[in-house]
């Protein structure tokens, strides 16, 4: 297997997947011009609360759009469930997030909030959202699925916190953020070869491990994004693990023994590493792990998060490549 070899990458990967997670930076651009062509009720500005309800790749869209909520002058609540929460009512705001608009849990979220009086906002393509009589459709079009939509959908919905007055505008953010993707990128593309590319030697390492993702906690949306990148491109396992629950990961690090050379423990931190997550990695390092770290690119948060996620986006596509199944294609 030689990951240098673009002509093998068109054989395994005959959508050519990989032409949606090189034009990453290009589309969260337009996504974000886009939203500025998009309105909120001016009745929606009253809303007290906020909840983004949505499911698997539209979730960690959500995720990643909650990186605001700190900052919030009202609470932000991300709800992955398929009903809706018993204290939704008028003064809610409901943000119901599925790129096909079609998914099952997320529109009967939006249909419930409706009958309970909230406002209602949806992010789709299209499908049955984007119809929902009484609610606020923000549309789009995009190619592709799903898990290579998660930035769009991402800055929709973060888009619509700023209009809502829910978070400060971000325009000088995503600029930052498409800035450091095109910067990091241009070592990450596939016509990079090994000896420059950081992602295709991550893959390597990657290969025939278990990957046991550590991760700053503010920045656990990347990590959990990355976990479903490895499952869904190269059909491996991973897992996330956010830096408050790694005493927990720390007590289980001793057994079973003849596992321990068949992990490779991960950190995606920012630029400047934590004491916890130095001495996180220190253990698992003297205790005989395969250890290695990705620092985020950016000196804002979501520059931060999408630097990352991008990353992870070219190591899994790169860890299909060595196994030989279609980035594409679903088990």
């Amino acid at each position: 297997m030689n990951l240098d070899d673009l002509v093998y990458f068109r054989s395994v990967d005959p959508t050519h997947l990989l032409r949606h997670i090189d034009a990453l930076p290009e589309r969260v651009e337009a996504a974000w011009a886009r939203a500025q062509t998009l309105a909120l009720p001016e009745s929606y500005r009253a809303a007290t609360h906020v909840l983004i309800a949505a499911r698997g790749d539209s979730a960690i869209a959500g995720e990643l759009a909650h990186y605001a909520a700190p900052e919030a002058a009202l609470p932000i609540t991300l709800w992955r469930r398929g009903h809706l929460p018993a204290w939704v009512n008028e003064p809610t705001l409901v943000i119901a997030i599925s790129f096909s608009g079609n998914t099952a849990e997320t529109v009967a979220v939006a249909e419930a909030a409706l009958e309970h009086g909230a406002h209602v906002l949806t992010i789709s393509t299209g499908g049955k959202l984007a119809a929902l009589s009484g609610a606020t459709a923000w549309q789009f079009t995009a190619e592709g699925d799903s898990r290579t939509a998660v930035g769009e959908l991402a800055v929709l919905a973060l888009a619509a916190l700023v209009k809502l007055g829910a978070a400060q505008d971000k325009a000088a953010e995503v600029a930052e953020a498409v800035n450091a993707l095109k910067a990091q990128q241009a070592n990450l593309r596939a016509e990079s070869p090994v000896m420059k590319n950081p992602a295709k030697r991550m893959a390597g390492q990657i290969m025939n491990r278990y990957a046991a993702l550590f991760v700053d906690d503010e920045l656990a949306p990347a990590g959990r994004y990355w976990q479903s990148k490895i499952n869904q491109f190269a059909k491996a396992w991973a897992q996330c693990i956010p830096l408050t629950e790694a005493d927990h990961a720390i007590q289980g690090s001793v057994f079973p023994e003849a596992l321990v050379e068949k992990y490779m423990a991960l950190w995606l931190r920012g630029p400047r590493p934590s004491a916890q997550s130095d001495a996180v990695r220190m253990h698992f390092m003297t205790s005989g792990f395969n250890t290695d770290f990705i620092a985020a690119s950016g000196q804002s948060v979501l520059a931060q998060l999408l630097t990352l996620a991008h990353y992870g986006d070219y190591v899994a596509y790169y860890l299909a490549m060595c196994y030989g199944v279609d980035p594409a294609a679903r088990v």
